[in-house]
């Protein structure tokens, strides 16, 4: 069994009593480094393993305390955003195909070479921008962004011409085949999860990334979630330094953003409860372990973890 590398040289920031017994003897773990960026964590459940993407090298990476870290995949078309629908199978958010991607998953995990399906690539018969983060909602329908970062460059896609008029949060519902352009309230959303009751979707603006003039955000946005619309949008947060790129959020419905140099706590009143300091840049992170405590962290080259008095939501 590996163990991992270090304990990182990080610590934890409590700015409100709320969070002193969730961090309750917590610290952070630095797994594995070795990426060029690091995106989209993902658990998978069956082989206690979490899968993550390295977008710039075009490849996905896995961690396990039994194998250590390992390239699972290569020539991925630049795959950022990951989760898994309510039947278990692992959906992608593809840069490089501009597409919603499904790889079938089995009991035992995913078998070697099994082939992607692409789940969705249009709307309204237009090829989609380079989607990003995506969640999938108790009824089936799968949610995600759709900013232009994957074909602004070649990067981390392949630079295109835009074909939508916006950037969209998108909703797919795989009984009907449908998708819905649900808001482009957010200038460039980015992360997305919703509360656990699923009345509110929290969506992050990240557009400060490639404006230069100003006029781009750094900020959570919520939306109230009102049968198949979304209302009444409002700043939920203005997440410093840095951007809140991925999210996530625990079974109490409090959320967890990356930041330029933390994990920032937000309780759902607005409150900043405090930061898990990380002393690389955080992109996105997600709960784990066969509790659903272990907070993992992707981070710039990194892969970190903690464990935390708290459970995630994770479907399925």
């Amino acid at each position: 069994m590996t163990h991992p590398m270090q304990e990182a040289a990080a610590g934890i920031e409590v700015f409100d009593p709320r969070l002193a017994p969730i961090v309750a003897g917590a610290r952070l773990e630095k797994l594995c480094t070795g990426a060029r960026w690091s995106e989209g964590p993902v658990w998978m459940h069956e082989d206690g393993a979490v899968l993550w993407s390295d977008i710039p090298n075009d490849r996905m990476l896995r961690w396990s305390e039994a194998d250590g870290m390992s390239v699972w995949r290569t020539g991925v078309e630049f795959t950022n955003g990951h989760t898994r629908d309510l039947g278990g199978d692992l959906l992608h958010c593809s840069h490089g195909q501009r597409a919603i991607v499904r790889t079938r998953v089995s009991a035992g995990g995913v078998r070697a070479g099994t082939p992607d399906e692409i789940v969705v690539d249009r709307y309204l018969g237009k090829r989609l921008n380079s989607p990003n983060d995506i969640v999938v909602k108790r009824d089936g329908t799968i949610w995600f962004t759709d900013p232009p970062y994957g074909i602004a460059s070649n990067h981390e896609g392949h630079k295109a011409e835009r074909e939508q008029p916006a950037n969209f949060v998108f909703r797919f519902d795989p009984s009907s085949g449908v998708l819905d352009a649900m808001t482009d309230a957010a200038q460039e959303p980015n992360g997305l999860a919703f509360s656990p009751d699923e009345s509110l979707l929290y969506v992050s603006d990240t557009s400060a990334a490639m404006r230069s003039d100003g006029s781009g955000h750094h900020r959570l946005m919520v939306f109230e979630v009102r049968g198949g619309a979304l209302a009444n949008a409002r700043v939920f947060a203005e997440v410093a330094p840095g951007l809140p790129d991925g999210f996530r959020l625990d079974a109490q419905g409090w959320i967890y953003t990356s930041s330029l140099d933390s994990v920032q706590v937000y309780h759902p009143d607005g409150s900043l409860l405090g930061k898990i300091r990380v002393p690389e840049k955080v992109g996105n992170l997600t709960f784990g372990g066969a509790q659903r405590d272990q907070l993992y962290i992707a981070a710039s080259s990194s892969l970190y973890r903690i464990t935390l008095r708290t459970e995630g939501i994770q479907r399925p």
